[in-house]
């Protein structure tokens, strides 16, 4: 006799109280199957990782002073969860628009903080303008073309140059060996430093790689996890049908498993987590507050932070980031 788990039937769609459906895009899930009142039950509440990852983002911003720029990105972060919760409860086109732009809002807010760091007032000013200005081009080019293609190719694009633009200044900004006009200076007035600020020169330098190492874990960490959502996403879109027979075949709660839009939620909503825990530390490092803040980040499953360090002086490094080096 063959072992099976216990599990129940999928139901026949109920008459869904949000009917009908006016999204330009409707997802692998089957709409209204658990109750009248989510069209994609699972889609809908693994948004609630946004949510709470938000509010613990927030937090740690009031709590610990963070640069207000990154309180307003979770701010962000937390419109993306809500708007996704409720369009894919309602699959209704107004709430479509609120999810896919807020994502494109809050990733154009994240490349202003990028490119505009130690620019002048002018520069940032001129900057603000070409990214509103483009925000609302997308906005209205989106609801012309009703494309989500266009939509998925735009955040992608803005993603891309801001990990890319990120990457770069965290680079050339830590590693000894890129700094260079740190050590031209350095190589011309070594003859005149004493001993000891050699010594504390020799130290910063090796605080540096350790917290660029460091980063460079969080950072692949972060972006694997995010990949890993795109990744099963898009088995999600090309298998559906596939997905669908072996759910109905397997039952509920077993075939929620197979819910890949569901993992896209879940991990893509760590995988942001991540890119902004970075970015706060590395706006630390960039003005020189290495010494005053901490990667609190303990293991590879748990969720890292940065708060006020508790020592005067060095990072507190996470445990298995030693092991890995």
């Amino acid at each position: 006799m063959r072992f099976q788990l216990p599990s129940w039937s999928y139901d026949p769609p109920y008459s869904g109280y949000w009917h009908p459906v006016t999204s330009t895009i409707n997802w692998c899930e089957e709409d209204y199957y658990a109750t009248p009142y989510a069209a994609e039950i699972v889609n809908t509440l693994t948004n609630l990782m946004f949510v709470l990852l938000a509010f613990k983002g927030i937090r740690n911003c009031i709590r610990h002073g963070h640069d207000t720029v990154f309180l307003v990105a979770f701010v962000g972060y937390l419109l993306v969860g809500t708007g996704s919760f409720l369009f894919h409860a309602t699959l209704k086109y107004p709430m479509q628009l609120v999810d896919e732009l807020n994502m494109i809002y809050t990733t154009c807010l994240m490349n202003y903080a990028t490119f505009s760091y130690s620019k002048s007032r002018q520069y940032g000013f001129t900057l603000a303008l070409a990214l509103v200005s483009l925000a609302i081009f997308i906005t209205l080019y989106y609801h012309y073309l009703q494309d989500p293609a266009f939509h998925q190719a735009a955040y992608g694009i803005l993603t891309a140059v801001m990990l890319a633009r990120s990457m770069y200044v965290m680079e050339f900004s830590l590693r000894p060996s890129l700094r260079k006009n740190e050590e031209n200076f350095k190589l011309h007035h070594k003859k005149s430093m004493t001993a000891d600020q050699k010594e504390v020169s020799r130290a910063d330098d090796l605080r540096n790689a350790k917290i660029l190492s460091t980063m460079w874990i969080l950072i692949i960490t972060g972006l694997s996890i995010f990949l890993s959502g795109f990744g099963i996403w898009q088995i999600d879109n090309i298998f559906c049908s596939n997905l669908r027979h072996w759910r109905r075949e397997l039952g509920l709660p077993w075939g929620i498993i197979l819910e890949g839009h569901g993992w896209w939620h879940l991990l893509t909503g760590i995988g942001a987590y991540y890119y902004l825990i970075w970015g706060i530390w590395l706006r630390h490092c960039l003005n020189g507050r290495q010494d005053e803040y901490s990667l609190v980040w303990p293991s590879i499953l748990s969720l890292p932070e940065i708060v006020r360090s508790e020592y005067s002086h060095g990072i507190v490094e996470p445990n298995f980031a030693r092991k890995i080096r």
